[in-house]
């Protein structure tokens, strides 16, 4: 028999149908007896028949009519929403798509990344939050987790005193608590501690969350049951995902709130989202996809929260975007480079090789293969060959040591995230093989936390010259090109707006670049007396990062907009294919128009990382073509032009 779950004020209603051909009205009406029946009062509804209302799916809000039968608009399980007539919206409804990070499409996958604690990556872990893959553990993992709840049942047999099994926690950890309130107490541990506020985190980021806190289980330090581990992976597996408040954690004892949200989802309780449903009641959510709450045993409730977990999810997704926004921001400089007629000579490798930072060598690297005249003949470059400027400007002539040291960064903390995401950073440790468990402080969260502060300082150089890049473009006494790159400016303003809103996006990122990790509350009584701030850090390197892509997105448009006063000349062949990517989504600005399409549009491209897809390959093969003998004979001659690191290449799609 079909059943569905309907949202009524304030209260989700399970509805049976012996009947689909019934109406979407019929529905609604046996969805108000139900409520009716729950309230003293009847709910403030004198005469049912006298209600009007709609019903909406949960998922996308869709409105249904009320004359269509049951087996043609809905499925079995589906959540729908019932609005009555006269009633606000009620207060407790969340809209079905939580605040989305808009940059991934959620895939339902069947492939499957094998988690034992020590080998994710921050690649594999974004790959997660898209729903590229789904999870299982590996055999090994499974037996490390069943030996340390083996060591936990026995801790708890014999009456032993241990911290966060037996005792209460923080400032109770001397209160011993009995064995027959010890399953209440870890479930009153999650739901005093779901304390967080903000939006909640987007199905991307929470599916990360929930795949990271796995990852860190499977490692078998933390206590937890093989049973409850196995029911986390088959809520991340169906997309079942609690709501996750994005405030409230201070980074130390790990990321206690959040990951209260998360766990308590899983329990059952507060609310939940998946594609299937949208956001409903978790226990709701849990049944329509076959799934069992879990049911605490002694220290699961605090192995499910205590780590570094939100810092490090959002730290990994910050990243690998940064990563990515680095790469193409020398292609997009390059591209601003020919159309402002600039000098590669300032790429020479010989230059770089007297101040050898990997990230600086590596940037002239990239400008030397996409601008190098030997491998692409430029006609923009040829035209200006004979002029009499000796140097470029600081934003064009110095991109290799500015963008540089953004790569050096990057892969600088890119390593403590990988690190941390394999790291166990529960509280107490759990020693199988020895026996016995230990408290430490691993679930501090300094190391991701001033990881992260570093990252939003040095990715946010990338949008400070990237915006004095565009100043050159639209002002005609620098560039050579119409004034804010429009013919019949005044009629016209072209890229006046557009630059200024780079402008503004750089200044929120000098506030945003401000380190949250130089801050400390004492928390808990004094037990808690040094916290890392790491939730901040990583939130807000997020959000430099976007402001880096939107900038590059803007200059990119500028740069694309400048080869239209150039033509018919054209520039190299990478670079071409750059300018028709561009092409095939924005279209040149002959005249005014509504600009923010075309700056999200070309945004999207970044995060899609499409440019570097064009381009890459050009790079690539340039550094695979480079012959050493060429260079004078000395033991470092293949040093001065290295083809890229295999961090940095490019993968071919």
């Amino acid at each position: 028999m079909p059943r569905f779950t309907v949202h009524v004020r304030d209260e989700w209603l399970t509805v049976p149908c012996k009947d689909a051909t019934c109406s979407i009205k019929w529905l609604g009406f046996e969805a108000l007896k139900r409520y009716i029946k729950n309230k003293p009062d009847n709910g403030g509804i004198q005469h049912i028949k006298d209600v009007h209302f709609g019903v909406k799916r949960c998922q996308g809000l869709g409105l249904l009519d009320n004359d269509d039968t049951i087996e043609d608009v809905l499925e079995d399980n589906d959540f729908v929403e019932l609005a009555i007539e006269g009633d606000t919206m009620s207060q407790d409804f969340i809209p079905s798509q939580p605040g989305t990070s808009h940059l991934y499409l959620y895939i339902d996958n069947h492939r499957y990344i094998s988690l034992d604690g020590n080998s994710l990556t921050s690649t594999d872990l974004v790959n997660l939050g898209k729903g590229l893959y789904k999870i299982k553990l590996t055999l090994e993992a499974e037996q490390k987790v069943v030996q340390s709840r083996e060591l936990l049942d026995t801790i708890v047999k014999e009456n032993k005193v241990v911290y966060g099994i037996t005792t209460g926690f923080g400032k109770f950890a001397r209160t011993v608590i009995p064995v027959s309130k010890l399953k209440e107490l870890q479930e009153n541990l999650l739901r005093s501690h779901s304390s967080g506020l903000g939006s909640p985190l987007s199905p991307e980021r929470t599916r990360m969350l929930l795949a990271l806190r796995i990852n860190v289980l499977a490692k078998g330090l933390s206590g937890i049951s093989l049973e409850t581990l196995h029911r986390m992976i088959q809520a991340f597996n169906a997309s079942c995902l609690s709501y996750v408040p994005e405030k409230g954690t201070v980074g130390a004892s790990g990321d206690l709130a959040p990951l209260s949200h998360l766990a308590l989802g899983l329990m059952g309780e507060g609310q939940m989202w998946s594609p299937k449903s949208g956001w409903a009641d978790s226990k709701y959510v849990l049944e329509a996809h076959g799934l069992k709450p879990i049911s605490l045993k002694p220290k699961e409730g605090l192995a499910l929260i205590n780590g570094t977990q939100m810092i490090t999810s959002l730290g990994a997704e910050a990243v690998e975007r940064a990563e990515a926004i680095a790469q193409q921001a020398d292609i997009i400089a390059a591209l601003t480079l020919e159309v402002l007629k600039g000098t590669t000579k300032a790429f020479d490798s010989d230059i770089h090789e007297l101040r050898p930072h990997p990230g600086q060598k590596e940037v002239a690297l990239r400008f030397r293969s996409l601008l190098d005249s030997d491998h692409h003949p430029s006609e923009i470059a040829e035209s200006h060959r004979f002029c009499d400027r000796v140097q470029d400007a600081y934003t064009m002539r110095c991109c290799p040591q500015v963008h540089g040291i953004v790569n050096d960064t990057i892969e600088f903390v890119k390593k403590i995230i990988n690190t941390e995401i394999n790291s166990a950073t529960d509280n107490p440790m759990v020693f199988a093989e020895r026996g016995e468990t230990i408290s430490g402080g691993n679930f501090h969260g300094e190391y991701p936390a001033k990881a992260l502060d570093y990252l939003a300082i040095g990715v946010h150089e990338l949008a400070s010259i990237s915006e004095r890049r565009i100043e050159r473009l639209c002002n005609p006494s620098l560039s050579e090109l119409p004034a804010f790159l429009v013919n019949e400016g005044g009629l016209n303003s072209g890229f006046m707006i557009a630059h200024c809103t780079a402008a503004a996006l750089v200044s929120e990122n000098k506030v945003l670049c401000h380190p949250s990790s130089i801050d400390s509350l004492s928390t808990s009584a004094a037990t808690e007396d040094h916290v890392s701030m790491g939730g901040w850090a990583a939130r807000k390197a997020l959000r430099v990062v976007e402001h880096v892509e939107q900038v590059l997105a803007i200059e990119l448009l500028a740069a694309c907009q400048g080869i239209e006063f150039l033509r018919p000349l054209r520039t190299t062949t990478p670079l071409e294919k750059v300018y028709d990517l561009v092409r095939a989504t924005v279209k040149p600005w002959i005249k005014d128009r509504f600009m923010a399409p075309d700056i999200e549009a070309v945004h999207r491209l970044l995060v899609d990382q499409k440019v570097w897809n064009i381009a890459g390959p050009y790079i690539e093969k340039y550094c695979m073509e480079y012959i050493p003998e060429s260079r004078p004979s000395s033991p470092t001659a293949f040093a001065l032009d290295p083809p890229p690191s295999p961090r940095k290449r490019v993968r071919l799609e």
